[in-house]
């Protein structure tokens, strides 16, 4: 488990830190338990099945989404992968240099980039994934299979939420502003 402290001791902290602050503790428990949860599988995963082949979490999604969608734009393949075009910059030199992944010129726009798999990342994939799928079934393995259909349809239903609603959200709280530029948290020299 990620941390030092149990889940119930991070309920219990939330709720005295809270006290009479009027929120939405349900809500709050789901948020909160999705990036847990999502914490909590992503180490499992790269410390286990990932680990024997040596990719990281985010180097997984890149290939997974390559094996899955068939070649692909740069610029899908990041926002697939929900991470900067600049990340997977460094992501596909990497398996690149493995020889898991080749590049190519677009055919109709120079500027467009291509990235497919190569027979070897094909065969990583063919083998790597019945593992992948074998530790999804650990993970999930205190839940019945009508569980696990409950929570996937209502994490699907929190995606469609902010995929469909997020950009009106965020213009009406920020009063059609575009939001600040992203920081690093690093103070101004």
């Amino acid at each position: 488990m990620p941390g030092q402290r149990s889940i119930a001791e991070a309920e219990r902290l939330a709720a005295a830190r809270l006290g009479g602050i009027p929120v939405r503790h349900d809500q709050m428990a789901v948020v909160a338990n999705i990036y847990r949860a999502a914490s909590a599988v992503r180490q499992h995963l790269e410390n286990s099945v990932l680990r024997g082949v040596d990719l990281t979490w985010t180097a997984f999604v890149v290939l997974w989404v390559i094996w899955i969608w068939g070649e692909s734009e740069t610029r899908h393949v990041a926002e697939e992968a929900g991470i900067s075009k600049g990340t997977l910059t460094g992501v596909a030199r990497t398996l690149e240099s493995r020889g898991l992944v080749q590049r190519a010129d677009h055919p109709t726009d120079g500027r467009l980039v291509l990235l497919s798999l190569t027979d070897e990342g094909e065969q990583l994939m063919q083998r790597l994934f019945p593992a992948f799928n074998e530790e999804e079934s650990f993970v999930t393995g205190q839940l019945s299979d009508a569980d696990c259909q409950t929570v996937a349809e209502g994490l699907r239903r929190v995606v469609l939420q902010v995929e469909e609603n997020g950009e009106k959200r965020r213009q009406d709280l920020l009063g059609g502003a575009a939001p600040a530029p992203r920081r690093s948290g690093r103070r101004k020299a």
